[in-house]
């Protein structure tokens, strides 16, 4: 659906060259015909071939099902209202209201699918790994700082934007116009935020759901450094960036970070991380320990009796039972930085 949704605005507007430049600012979206879609549309295509590919070959199946399941859900839903109020041709309306539709309960199948789906590994099989520790804290903190860039930014937009496209910016509709499949632009500020911070926190802990989230988060990041830089590099503000207000100066650095970060986020997290003892109980997201992941100090495989394999501690005479493999958890997770 995405991909015919692209096809048709690449026809209506004379080319991608175009279309991009609708994405991206630097063209007149009112000097030619409406268009359906955004750069968003085209980043759930990367994500949902993606995904494909993954259900199919990786032990990451589950966690980037049930990931994407949400990020397409939560991306989609405000075109079941702003669709209303559209002023597009009734029968162009009608077939985004219908994608719109397919889209949601595409999006919660994955999810379904993706819970139902998940098993304890055999033995042998490839367990599902988390970022390791290097990456989740560089995922941690390049996650953490775009959320509150982002959030930033949606606070300042309140005191910059006028008072009448408010809430519009949010909940679309009237005087926001809107591609017709997407959603308002400080809805998905909004979602990505969040997105941000659960993968922030994810990445840091080591879960499993933290590198398919945290690639989208990136995918995402990149696709909006790319569009502001691009705009700022046709309009050659880079030329006198000296001469620019403050905020024109922090909102170019903006894209800028976010292109970085973006690029950062998928060079570290498409590495797998660390592999997994076998053992313990599975949690829901694939591992056997908090998040995911195994508590710090479990001991490798082995079977009882047989030299070069984990033993359990003899006991001390009068002691009680020696402490079952894998009891016990970690520290806490971090918490997010500050808000900036």
């Amino acid at each position: 659906m995405a991909a015919a949704w692209l096809v048709r605005d690449f026809r209506v507007v004379e080319g991608p060259g175009m279309l991009w430049g609708i994405w991206s600012g630097t063209a007149n979206p009112w000097a030619g015909p409406s268009t359906a879609t955004t750069a968003t549309t085209l980043l759930l295509l990367i994500v949902h071939a993606a995904t494909a590919v993954v259900a199919l070959r990786s032990a990451l199946a589950a966690p980037a099902l049930i990931t994407t399941g949400i990020v397409t859900f939560a991306v989609r839903l405000p075109g079941v209202w702003t669709l209303a109020d559209s002023p597009a041709p009734e029968d162009l309306r009608g077939r985004a209201l219908l994608t719109t539709y397919a889209a949601l309960v595409a999006g919660a199948a994955m999810v379904v699918v993706g819970a139902a789906g998940r098993r304890p590994a055999a033995d042998g099989e490839e367990r599902p790994a988390g970022p390791g520790r290097g990456a989740g804290v560089a995922a941690f903190l390049l996650l953490g700082f775009q959320a509150a860039v982002f959030a930033g930014w949606e606070i300042r937009q309140i005191f910059v934007y006028p008072d009448y496209l408010y809430p519009a910016w949010f909940t679309g509709g009237k005087p926001l116009t809107i591609p017709w499949t997407e959603a308002p632009p400080g809805w998905l500020n909004s979602v990505l935020v969040v997105l941000f911070l659960v993968a922030a926190v994810g990445a840091v802990a080591g879960a499993t759901f933290a590198r398919p989230l945290g690639l989208i988060a990136g995918g995402f990041l990149l696709s909006s450094g790319a569009l502001g830089v691009g705009r700022f590099i046709r309009f050659e503000m880079y030329e006198r960036f000296a001469t620019l207000g403050l905020e024109e100066q922090l909102n170019l650095l903006s894209f800028f970070t976010s292109l970085i970060a973006g690029a950062a986020l998928l060079a570290v997290l498409a590495r797998k991380g660390g592999r997994r003892a076998p053992g313990g109980t599975p949690s829901p997201w694939g591992g056997s320990g908090p998040w995911g992941v195994q508590p710090p100090g479990y001991p490798p495989p082995g079977v009882p009796g047989q030299p070069g394999t984990w033993q359990p501690p003899a006991q001390a005479p009068g002691s009680g039972p020696a402490p079952a493999p894998g009891s016990g958890f970690g520290p806490p997770p971090a918490s997010p930085p500050p808000r900036w």
